[in-house]
């Protein structure tokens, strides 16, 4: 077996599996989590690591106790809250979060026939997207692929496909805090959030941002390159805005104060209107670096794993 070997197992009560390669657990995938409902439970990635065991996520943060490692998920979907926590509300008190009884699920539905082993692994998962009332309002089919580990350069990657079918009886209005009115805060989608430890790291992203001003952008890449708690040294995490298949272009909500985190939005401050029968297609890659780069070493390194 070689070093770039990847090897899925799953746990005797199915509800998880660990994705593991050169020796190490790289990620965990929870697919029927014990979550409360307030959280809107969905599957996630965490543990996080990298090819040596660094931590590269984080779980249930005292401020948002919704986020956990690397998730796909919904801010505001036709009134329902996907994401979890408070919802935004234009006008509400304070900051415009009021904690509603609107949170949706996803429910793992079953994985098609896998092969737990080789140079990588894919995993292909059908949910069912729960409302707050009870009703399926979205099939998905989900494909996570692990791959390209190389212990020599420190580096593996995660792509993540999905096809959210609408198969409800109405059209889903697919949006976000800022297409309901709250600027830059476009979160919605596949999101990341990194450990504490990288709260004011560095951001860098394609087409030159950096810092605060990738916010906003609608480049192919953004990273960030932050240093570890109790490890000595750091890691990057690269993200791919990759493709979707609705007019709405995919623009990066991504910071690192108060925390950091990275998100290719697809309703980033314009919502999607699915209509019924219809498939919204997302296709994003992860790229996991077991030391911090800057953009003159990262920049052909993003040319090399570009979707």
């Amino acid at each position: 077996m070689s070093d770039t070997h990847f090897r899925i197992d799953h746990d005797a009560a199915g509800s998880q599996f660990v994705v593991s390669a050169a020796g190490t657990d790289l990620a965990t995938y929870v697919y029927r989590p014990d979550t409360p409902l307030e959280e809107s439970p969905k599957p996630y990635l965490y543990p996080l690591r990298t090819l040596s065991g660094a931590p590269v996520g984080v779980y249930r943060p005292w401020d948002h106790r919704w986020h956990k490692g690397l998730q796909m998920t919904w801010s505001h979907l036709s009134g329902d809250n996907f994401w979890g926590g408070p919802t935004f509300q234009q006008g509400a008190p304070g900051h415009g979060y009021v904690w509603q009884e609107n949170h949706g699920r996803q429910v793992h539905r079953a994985f098609e026939p896998q092969d737990l082993g080789g140079s990588e692994v894919s995993v292909v998962q059908g949910l069912d997207w729960i409302s707050s009332r009870d009703e399926v309002w979205i099939d998905e089919t989900r494909t996570l692929r692990f791959h390209s580990a190389d212990p020599a350069d420190g580096v593996w990657a995660l792509d993540f496909t999905t096809a959210l079918t609408n198969v409800h009886r109405a059209p889903l209005e697919m949006g976000s805090p800022s297409t309901h009115g709250r600027p830059n805060a476009g979160y919605t989608g596949l999101f990341w959030r990194g450990p504490r430890a990288w709260t004011g790291a560095d951001v860098i992203a394609d087409g030159g941002h950096e810092g605060d001003a990738v916010m906003g952008t609608r480049g192919a890449w953004a990273a960030i390159a932050g240093e570890h708690d109790e490890l000595d040294g750091g890691a990057t995490v690269l993200a791919y805005a990759g493709t979707t298949s609705a007019s709405t272009p995919l623009t990066w909500f991504a910071r690192t104060s108060a925390f950091a985190c990275l998100n290719p939005s697809p309703a980033f401050d314009t919502e999607i209107k699915l209509e019924p029968g219809e498939t919204l297609r997302l296709d994003h890659r992860f790229v996991f670096l077991d030391r911090m780069v800057d953009r003159r070493e990262l920049e052909p390194i993003a040319e090399e794993f570009a979707l």
